[in-house]
């Protein structure tokens, strides 16, 4: 994931492989903040999509909110692609696979446990929730239970999208090593196929070639991912030719606001919204590049972002928890539909607050420190030996 911390912006090299001292590392991609305010953004249009589906206002507000957020989820779509444009960013020249995991498994796995715990405490205590078996908790814990369609609602129903994204983990240091290999026609072509792939699949998942949905199996969602990492690499090679934030921002709302229209949701809701998607996170990329304005660069933006991979996790675990005080569709009146919403809201975001702090930042550093080289028996030795330095 991108990092809140804003760095001296710089156009990328027209080549990765641009004429570097071997004495010294090559210099980190600046930071995206833009990418990291719209994260929030996606993360917002999941809240409101489970606020409408557990039915929190009636009438008027009722159908307003369901126009506003019945296509929310399309926003894990757009942090699948999202994924692959971050991941590509900022990946480390010689970066071994074994590392990559292991940062990755820093940045999502302790947020996943801590609230896979919570979903397993709430299904156990309230008395109108499911029970999860052995076999799902373990899928859960291991982040296989989107590979298996009866498992990929249990526990903590939003983390199947993690059992996406460890998918994506696992094949990026294959995907890597081609995209660097490839000028602006070839990864373009790429992201020809990885489109046409996706349309492909759509329209087999509208037709129900398989007894189940496509909508949460990893495989299905990978071509997102390869978009997301093409556009990164045309932003790296400085080929990228999209339109402008505003422009793609106008038409990624278009595309979300068409799939009520299109379809009744599921996978084939990602052919309404790709283009936006694929067009927006590498506007507000080149946006943040070129100093250019960018709402999503503010800072209370971008400390939402930072928050919003623990908002996204808890999130339906307090709207789950709090049916049993308001019972499930409650429909209130818009006073109070809003209040129990904002309700809900704080709680949420306050509780994402302590898992940033308390469990997602701390966790990292810890698993991701560093182990101090302890230097050999004779090196050790020769020191002592040697005779102390001369003093001015």
């Amino acid at each position: 994931m991108t990092t809140a911390t804003t760095r001296e912006l710089r156009t990328p090299p027209a080549r990765d492989g641009a004429a570097t001292a071997r004495s010294s590392p090559p210099a980190a991609q600046p930071s995206l903040p833009s990418l990291t305010g719209l994260r929030w953004m996606a993360a917002l249009l999941v809240f409101g999509l489970h606020v409408n589906n557990f039915g929190y206002l009636g009438g008027t507000g009722g159908r307003l909110v369901n126009w506003a957020f019945s296509p929310g989820a399309t926003g894990v779509s757009f942090f699948f692609v999202l994924s692959g444009f971050v991941l590509t960013w900022s990946a480390r020249p010689g970066d071994r696979p074994l590392s990559f995991w292991r940062r990755r498994i820093a940045r999502i796995y302790p947020v996943h446990l801590v609230t896979l715990v919570v979903a397993f405490v709430v299904a156990c205590t309230l008395t109108h929730q499911a029970r999860p078996t052995a076999k799902q908790a373990l899928s859960n814990a291991l982040l296989l239970h989107s590979w298996w369609q009866p498992w990929w609602q249990t526990l903590n129903p939003v983390s199947w999208s993690l059992a996406c994204e460890a998918f994506f983990y696992a094949v990026f240091p294959l995907l890597i090593p081609l995209l660097r290999r490839l000028e602006a026609r070839g990864a373009t072509a790429l992201g020809g196929l990885s489109a046409a792939a996706l349309l492909v699949l759509a329209w087999m998942d509208l037709h129900h070639w398989w007894s189940h949905s496509i909508y949460s199996f990893p495989a299905a969602r990978l071509p997102e991912f390869v978009l997301g990492a093409v556009t990164a690499r045309l932003v790296l090679l400085g080929r990228w030719r999209g339109p402008g934030m505003e422009a793609s921002l106008a038409l990624a709302l278009i595309g979300y606001f068409l799939v009520p229209q299109a379809t009744h949701g599921g996978y084939p809701a990602t052919v309404c919204t790709i283009t936006g998607f694929a067009l927006l996170i590498p506007a507000a990329a080149v946006a943040d590049l070129h100093g250019l304005p960018s709402l999503w660069r503010r800072g209370w933006m971008v400390r939402l972002g930072e928050l919003s991979f623990a908002f996204y996790m808890i999130h339906l675990l307090v709207l789950r928890s709090a049916t049993s005080l308001l019972g499930t569709k409650p429909r209130f009146g818009a006073p109070a539909g809003l209040a129990v919403t904002a309700g809900a809201f704080a709680v949420s975001l306050a509780l994402s607050w302590v898992l940033y702090e308390a469990v997602e930042r701390p966790a990292r550093r810890l698993l991701l420190r560093r182990r101090r080289a302890v230097p050999p028996p004779e090196r050790t030795a020769a020191r002592r030996e040697a005779p102390a330095p001369a003093r001015d």
